[in-house]
């Protein structure tokens, strides 16, 4: 699925610019984070319309991109988390980030890795994890 990223100045009212787009674009914001890199921030969000959202925010001056990112659904036991990140790193696979998605009931990942398309297939053929469909991530 497709991650929309944009670099964003630290400082008041940036964050609403960007809601304030998307917003006017009937664009869904499904799940976000944010982290501060000094004087700017990098703003990760998993939208309704990836590629759309993507497009409003560069036409209005914003640096955005689209990343592909692989989301998991996680149900609510103890040492899933423990267990995610395990199958994923003892397969050679690095994790870059994440962050947390609601996913009904159960709790999401939204995971960068260093193979997107080879933790995927890992993650769906173990068993143990549900790796969620873009179309139902972004209509959430």
């Amino acid at each position: 699925m497709k991650q929309l990223t944009v670099f964003i100045e630290n400082r008041i009212g940036r964050l609403e610019q960007v809601t304030d787009i998307l917003t006017k674009k009937n664009i869904n914001i499904v799940s976000i984070s944010l982290s501060d890199t000094g004087e700017y921030g990098m703003l990760r969000m998993l939208v309704s319309q990836p590629a759309e959202a993507c497009a409003a925010l560069s036409d209005s001056g914003y640096s955005a991109m689209l990343t592909d990112v692989v989301a998991v659904k996680l149900i609510h036991h103890f040492g899933m988390l423990n267990k995610l990140t395990s199958t994923i790193s003892e397969n050679g696979i690095d994790i870059k980030y994440m962050y947390a998605l609601q996913s009904g009931e159960d709790a999401a990942i939204v995971v960068k890795t260093s193979d997107d398309a080879r933790c995927k297939e890992l993650l769906k053929n173990s068993g143990e994890f549900e790796v969620l469909r873009a179309v139902d991530v972004y209509n959430m």
